[in-house]
This record gives C-alpha cells, structure tokens and sequence, in this order.
C-alpha cells in the first residue's frame, strides 16, 4: 500500500487535472440533463464508460468484491443519490459545494476502517478549506434558501458514497497492485443494469424509448464527456493518486472542485462570482496549501534546535 508523504510533480498534475475535470462536470450535467432523465444519463454514462473496451481491456487482477464494490458505490451510490437529489430539488451549485463533504467523510472512514490516522494540520486543512466551501454556498447566485432538505440528505449520501468508493481503493490497494484504467473499465459494469431499472422505474419504457430516439449533440457530448472523460480518465487518475497516498492526502484535492465550478458556470451561464465567494475560494486554496505542507512545516520545527535559558 502506498504510504508516500510528499506528491511528486506527476501526482500534482495528476490532481489538478482531475479538479479541472469534475469541476467542468456540473455544467456539462447540466446540458446533458436538459434532453436525458437522471438515471438513464447515469446508465448511458457508464454504459459509454465499459461496454467499448470489455474486449480489450483485461479484467483487474483483483477478487470481484472489490471491483464490484467501488462500482456500486462511485457509480450507482454517488451518482444515483446525486442525480436524484438534483431531480427533487438540490440547487447544482450547492450541489458541488456539498459533494465535497466526501473528504470529510474519508477522513472519518479511513481511521476506523483503514487505520489512517489524519494529522493535525490535515484536520485544520480540512476545516479552513470546508469554511471557504460554507461561504461559497451560502452566496450562490441561486440562494441556498431554495434547496430543499431531501436534496441535501440526498446529495450528502452521495458524498458519503464516494467516501466509501476512496475507502474501496485503498482496500484494493492493500491486496495488490492492479491498473486503475482496468479497474475503472470493469467495475463501470455493475451501475449499468441498476441505473436502468431506476430508469423503468421512475420514467416507464415509453419515455426512455423517446429520450434515445430524440438525441441531440449536446446530449451525446455529455455522455461522452462524462464516460471518457470525467469517469475513466479522471477516476483512472484519482485511483493512481489513492494507490500512491493515504485517502487523507488526496481527497482534499476535490475541494478545489467547486472552484472550476464556479468560474466554468461563469463564462458558459454569465455567473459572476460574488464577494463571498472569492473570499471563500481564497479560504479553500488556503486549506489545501496547510493540508499539503503541513508535514514539510512540522519537519521543519521538529528539527529547529532547543535553545536552553
């Protein structure tokens, strides 16, 4: 299991690709959505995300547990109870800010469960950081005030799901080492045939029927987006960086995930952020630079000599 302290520039890289991506996610959900039901959006994603590269892909070298246990819950659990949530009232710009609570739900998990034990500076990383994301919501354009209490439950189990997804991959990366693509690929399988029986359930054959029929561009790019992209190369990456590091280490980085929200939401919807907001943008970066450096900061003082009266 990788145990690394310091991110190499890859790793940062690695990051901070993923933050662009899922931050340009909201506003490419939200064209998607406009011509597609949640859940079959859901089903298409994944669907586009394993069933071209079954046949050339080779199955993890995993127990399926594992595989099938991070596709349940990052696929079906995070994006069922996301999609959800936005559908019965969750506000898409409180959505990305309350999705974030994952990395606070990780810490949690990943002590217990993992025996990770978060640092100090983390813990204060992680409260600076979800202060800014607090401020960020409290001055969306749309009012907080119009999301409805069963979109937050529902768009806070989403993010518990993907704190249980995080706590899936360092599982997997205790039994051995596996490619993340491959592990992408495959456990992309499990959500396809629960999103579609969702789909049934809540749409009726009829309306998926004429939701396919009735494609347009901007719903075949979303699906693409989020299949290519957002899911096999963004998870790919994030997998890697979970294999390298503790959970606690990492998911701090999807902080900065609201951050490309809101400028993406402006120069695609004309939202201009307000005040608040910069100032919690600004309290989120300052969150991440004390999560990232606060062990080069506590070698640092260790190593400072004891001046004797």
């Amino acid at each position: 299991m990788g145990q690394g302290q310091v991110l190499s520039r890859g790793d940062w890289l690695r990051a901070l690709a993923v933050v662009v991506i899922w931050g340009l996610n909201f506003v490419v959900m939200k064209v998607g959505l406009k011509g597609l039901s949640p859940m079959l959006l859901g089903a298409l994603r994944f669907a586009a995300a394993s069933l071209p590269f079954l046949l050339f892909v080779r199955m993890p070298t995993l127990p399926w547990r594992y595989v099938a246990g991070y596709g349940l819950a990052q696929g079906l659990g995070q994006f069922g109870f996301l999609f959800w949530g936005l559908q019965l009232g969750m506000t898409a710009g409180m959505a990305s800010v309350v999705m974030q609570m994952q990395a606070f739900f990780t810490l949690l998990l990943a002590a217990p469960l993992l025996g990770e034990r978060a640092r100090g500076w983390q813990w204060l990383g992680l409260v600076v950081a979800l202060g800014g994301l607090a401020m960020i919501g409290m001055a969306h354009g749309e009012g907080p005030g119009q999301m409805t209490l069963i979109g937050f439950v529902l768009t806070a189990s989403a993010a518990f799901m993907w704190a249980v997804s995080n706590v899936v991959v360092r599982f997997a990366t205790r039994h051995g080492s596996y490619e993340p693509f491959n592990f992408i690929v495959w456990s992309s399988v499990f959500p396809i045939l629960p999103f579609l029986g969702l789909a049934l359930w809540s749409e009726g054959w009829t309306q998926i029927v004429h939701e396919v029929q009735g494609l347009d561009v901007g719903a075949v790019l979303s699906v693409l987006y989020l299949a290519l992209l957002a899911t096999l190369l963004a998870y790919t990456m994030w997998t890697r960086l979970l294999q390298r590091h503790p959970a606690g280490r990492v998911t701090p980085f999807s902080l900065l995930v609201p951050v490309v929200g809101l400028a993406a939401a402006g120069v695609v919807f004309g939202e201009v952020p307000l005040p608040l907001q910069w100032a919690g943008t600004g309290a989120v970066l300052l969150g991440l630079v004390i999560n990232q450096t606060g062990s080069w900061v506590a070698a640092r003082w260790a190593r400072q000599p004891v001046v004797k009266a």
